[in-house]
């Protein structure tokens, strides 16, 4: 059977070989530590599970509209309004199926054939992904590590074409863990608003912010450049909700009706359970005590892989203000030898690291920078240490031949 063009250019993840080959050395009883989580390692809060127990006891089993119900529409409303100043009705609101939905909901919405989606490098390996599906051109911009591996407006507006139709904005960002200030905020949103650019502006990890200012949308700017934004959020990293599935958009009237006809045809309603835990978890206080606890675990987590990684030479990072990874430069390490072979590219230093030492990282090719792998500390005290040292001790075993 013929494949269609759009899928045969999806580009394959380099992540999915060393994902099958940690999963087969567990099987194999060996002790590997897995720096790739990219969930949070909590349970979801007691009070959403039963919210969802108490929905399925209620027969709250059936279709909802498309867009989400509007009792959780208008959830999402009141935390826009409580936690970023923005007011937003129902009729802004769309909930999908996780937020990853929602981003390929907004590129199709918006994105036409050539269009051109600009893109800061680092970025989350799906963006490029999503904008060639419909039909749009992945334009990167390489951000700068003394910058904090954040979009200046300099940079934005010289990457801004008669093309350009959007900007994807991830703060915090994944991978590197950037945190945006407000004043950097704005100097970006006065170029959007100067262009006439839209922005898909992916806030999903905005509770975990480690900086004493909170997290700035862009769309609190102006009016004007609310209306050329599309917020992309949801529940997964905020309630530790990641398998529930639940995202939302939240931009202009006429644009969120493109998306809910979009979504109408290709899923309908988003889970219908999930949507009465994802309510709960906006609406109720019990909230702010579990994102206190879990923002003060990551932190604290976050500041033991920093503290070890300072321990091993040929290692370097841009300190990470947010999300829950750490963006580690091994360009030192890079062309030395381990036990004879050559380590080309951070995607063979995970998998020699892997083979040798039982540990998985990321590597960070397929994120729009080479050079560098990920970790995640959304991990256990214990195996961050053990996985750090192992590291330590692999690139101690390198030699630097010629």
């Amino acid at each position: 059977m013929k494949i269609a063009k759009r899928a045969l250019g999806i580009t394959p993840s380099l992540t999915l070989e060393l994902t099958a080959k940690a999963k087969k050395l567990k099987e194999e009883g060996r002790d590997v530590v897995s720096f790739g989580a990219g969930e949070p390692d909590f349970n979801t809060p007691e009070y959403i599970r039963n919210a969802a127990k108490e929905a399925l006891d209620k027969g709250l089993t059936k279709y909802t509209p498309a867009s989400g119900t509007a009792s959780l529409k208008q959830a999402i409303c009141d935390k826009l309004k409580r936690d970023n100043g923005l007011d937003y009705t129902p009729a802004n609101i769309v909930v999908s199926n996780g937020a990853k939905h929602a981003l390929f909901n907004a590129i199709q919405a918006i994105v036409e054939e050539g269009d051109e989606v600009i893109i800061p490098a680092p970025f989350w390996l799906t963006y490029p992904e999503l904008v060639k599906l419909a039909g749009g051109i992945p334009v990167t911009v390489n951000t700068k590590p003394e910058n904090g591996f954040k979009l200046t407006a300099s940079e934005l507006e010289a990457a801004i074409t008669p093309a350009t139709r959007a900007l994807i904005l991830n703060n915090p960002n994944n991978p590197t863990g950037a945190v945006y200030t407000k004043e950097e905020i704005i100097s970006l949103a006065e170029v959007v608003e100067k262009t006439g650019i839209a922005v898909i502006s992916d806030e999903i990890y905005e509770v975990l912010n480690y900086t004493d200012k909170p997290i700035y949308s862009i769309a609190a700017y102006s009016d004007k450049v609310k209306s050329q934004t599309i917020i992309v959020n949801g529940v997964s990293k905020t309630y530790s909700m990641t398998g529930w599935r639940i995202g939302f958009t939240a931009c202009d009237a006429a644009v969120s009706k493109a998306i809910s006809g979009i979504q109408s045809h290709a899923t309908s309603n988003p889970n219908t359970i999930a949507q009465y835990a994802a309510q709960s978890a906006y609406e109720h206080e019990e909230g702010e005590a579990f994102l206190r606890e879990m923002r003060g675990s990551f932190d604290r987590r976050r500041k033991l892989i920093m503290k070890k990684l300072d321990e091993i030479p040929l290692l370097s990072y841009v300190r990470p203000d947010g999300a829950f990874y750490i963006f580690v430069s091994i360009e030192k390490v890079i062309g030395r030898t381990y036990d004879g072979k050559k380590i080309k590219s951070a995607h063979d230093f995970a998998n020699m690291l892997l083979d040798k030492k039982d540990v998985t990282v990321i590597p960070c090719e397929s994120f729009g920078a080479d050079g560098y792998i990920r970790l995640s500390y959304a991990i256990s005290d214990e195996d961050i240490v053990k996985g750090i040292e192992r590291i330590g001790e692999f690139i101690a075993h390198t030699e630097q031949k010629g």
